[in-house]
């Protein structure tokens, strides 16, 4: 074998390496895996179900999503458990910025009666169960405030529990930001309001984003811990049904995938919304 023949082979080698390596990496391997595990689930769950001799009635499931009775389409009690997720959703989610935003800048403020505050209230719900807080809004304070709805009380629970962990994720994203840009604002004679928001937290924002999103799917997964205070929201939907229909596995292997879909939806449109951001930086 000549030198330049050796050479070739010697160069040839990692290619051949890597070609054998990379089919480790490549999306078709990867969704292998995920049929494969997905089909190990459902056998699973198909041998405990048929080892407890369960009678599947997919067939049921339909008209608990929606009817049509008369010419007229009426939603079934899943998707109107739904349709009371999405709302706790949404206001949950504005509700839980507007609440970390105060506190993150109460504990960045010079005040010490705000950063004591803004402290206590972090300790006090960060530290306890979400269960007792709910408890506590719903036994306590609902008729001290006044509120009628349980819904909305089980709101302002998540709110302000997911809030105390936005909270963090504010102040981290507006420390982020370069000394520098508060000593410009204030040189051009902008306020400290104006500063945060012109200057700041449009630096900050995409900053924020990526963990933001962790704490806004959490706050939809928890709305499922309100079938405790009965807010007919999805989960208690899905338990009022498996009560009535004794349909346990078809209810949850629906209600499940019905989260699921919630929360990736929300990523995505989370995923978008940071990239549009960055883009126009």
């Amino acid at each position: 074998m000549s030198a330049v023949d050796a050479t070739t082979d010697g160069l040839a080698a990692p290619k051949r390496l890597k070609r054998r390596v990379a089919w480790w990496k490549s999306a078709w391997f990867d969704v292998v895996q995920f049929v494969l595990l997905s089909g190990l689930l459902i056998w699973i769950t198909w041998r405990g179900a048929a080892s407890m001799d369960y009678r599947w009635q997919w067939y049921r499931l339909p008209r608990y999503f929606y009817r049509v009775i008369d010419g007229e389409l009426i939603w079934g009690p899943l998707i109107n458990g739904l349709f009371v997720t999405l709302e706790i959703a949404a206001w949950g989610m504005v509700l839980t910025l507007i609440i970390g935003l105060i506190t993150a800048i109460l504990r960045l403020s010079e005040s010490v009666g705000g950063r004591v505050l803004a402290k206590v209230y972090l300790e006090s719900i960060r530290n306890t169960p979400l269960l007792v807080q709910v408890s506590i809004f719903y036994f306590v304070l609902q008729p001290i405030l006044g509120i009628n709805n349980p819904l909305w009380t089980g709101i302002l629970c998540l709110a302000f529990f997911e809030g105390s962990f936005a909270s963090e994720i504010i102040r981290a994203g507006i420390n982020s930001v370069h000394r520098g840009q508060w000593e410009a604002s204030t040189s051009i004679g902008l306020s400290k309001t104006k500063t945060y928001l012109y200057v700041i937290l449009p630096q900050a924002i995409p900053l924020m984003l990526p963990p933001m999103t962790g704490t806004l799917i959490n706050l939809i997964k928890h709305s499922a811990i309100l079938s405790f205070v009965a807010v007919f929201e999805l989960t208690t939907e899905a338990r009022n049904m498996i009560g009535d229909t004794f349909m346990s596995f078809e209810v949850w292997f629906v209600v499940g995938p019905m989260y699921l879909v919630l929360t990736i939806s929300l990523s995505t449109l989370v995923g978008w919304l940071e990239r549009r951001v960055r883009r126009h930086r």
